[in-house]
């Protein structure tokens, strides 16, 4: 249901009810309060509020066994927190195991410098009802050829029908930026690295065009970004789902390495209203450790990741020399012209041989 104040006063009122009706000590105020945003972190939206009874009633009946514990007479917010962390705890092998890998350099994830055509990526894994966020790197490669941008997850069918769709929109929206006066003489490949499994969503798709734009322009990206979100052949960044686990997973794995200020995550602006996260990565941006970037279009997002300006176009529409999208274009120009010039020689060879 919506979130407001009169929703929130009567969630409150259900809480109590519910713990007079399975015989728990009652809650404090802070405590209620925790359990509001428990309820919006479970609803994945900070202005929506669950209406999952069994959910809300297994951490009352927890928190007052911890409260129990600790001997106190009602529920305070630290019981409400221990019972979260209890409950998550008794969840995440799997998380911990995957993050230690990672870590250790098994899994190879970089949180520093830059690297041209390689971004990290943000996935969500589900396991029964804890679901956590997964850094993936996304590696691009481009050279001459026929206009073709290759989803290796996808030739080995691992790739779902959305994650397709979403690497065919790149196509779309390299011809409508850069090809609308010549044919896109490349051949790209793209792949998440380390991946075994299917993968699917299109919550990557703008994490790969960075990676392809990064490619083309040879432009570093810094590796202390992560990047999530879809994007369109406009190159708008569209919401996607699980932002708070996918943003939880990268400053985990930063946070284990050692945050610096200078590590964070890029989510589309639509998603802004999302977040509820955890009290650590929430104090964490706020004493500018960590970073979130809301962003709207392709080109703001790569001038982050890369610190190069993207470029708009003149009325004739070319792009400053120096810009993401002008070295970019360049690029495809110089593909085109080859492309050119060796077709012409095949076509003399093929000329002589027939005299």
């Amino acid at each position: 249901m919506a979130r407001d104040a009169t929703t929130t006063l009567r969630f409150a009122r259900l809480v109590a009810t519910l713990a007079r009706s399975f015989g728990t000590k009652p809650l404090d105020r802070d405590a209620v309060g925790r359990v509001v945003e428990y309820a919006a972190r479970l609803a994945g939206d900070s202005e929506r509020l669950t209406l999952h009874i069994r959910t809300i009633a297994d951490l009352l009946r927890e928190a007052d066994y911890w409260r129990s514990e600790n001997g106190r007479a009602v529920i305070g917010r630290a019981d409400v927190e221990t019972a979260i962390e209890a409950a998550i705890r008794r969840s995440d092998r799997i998380r911990s195991r995957d993050r230690e890998e990672i870590v250790r350099g098994t899994i190879k994830i970089d949180t520093e410098g830059a690297v041209v055509g390689q971004v990290n990526a943000l996935s969500v894994l589900q396991i029964g009802q804890f679901a956590f966020g997964r850094p993936s790197r996304i590696t691009a490669v481009v050279r001459l050829g026929r206009g073709e941008v290759v989803d290796i997850e996808r030739e080995v069918k691992l790739g779902g029908p959305l994650h397709s769709k979403g690497v065919m929109i790149l196509a779309g929206f390299l011809g409508q930026r850069y090809g609308r006066d010549r044919p896109l003489a490349l051949s790209a490949s793209l792949v998440f690295e380390q991946s075994y499994g299917g993968i699917d969503g299109d919550s990557a798709s703008s994490t790969e065009l960075y990676a392809l734009l990064s490619a083309l322009a040879e432009a570093p990206i810094g590796q202390s970004f992560a990047v999530t979100g879809s994007v369109n052949q406009r190159g708008e960044v569209q919401a996607i789902g699980g932002v708070n686990e996918k943003i939880e997973g990268f400053f985990d794995l930063c946070a284990a390495r050692g945050l610096d200020g200078r590590q964070g995550v890029l989510i589309p602006a639509a998603n802004v209203k999302h977040l509820m996260l955890r009290r650590d990565v929430v104090e964490a941006v706020a004493a500018a450790r960590f970073r979130i970037f809301p962003i709207e279009t392709i080109d703001q997002g790569i001038e982050v990741l890369t610190g190069i300006a993207a470029g708009a176009a003149d009325p004739s529409g070319a792009y400053p020399a120096d810009t993401i999208n002008g070295r970019v274009a360049a690029r495809l120009a110089a593909f085109a012209e080859s492309a050119k010039r060796y077709a012409g020689t095949g076509g003399d060879a093929a000329r002589r041989d027939g005299a």
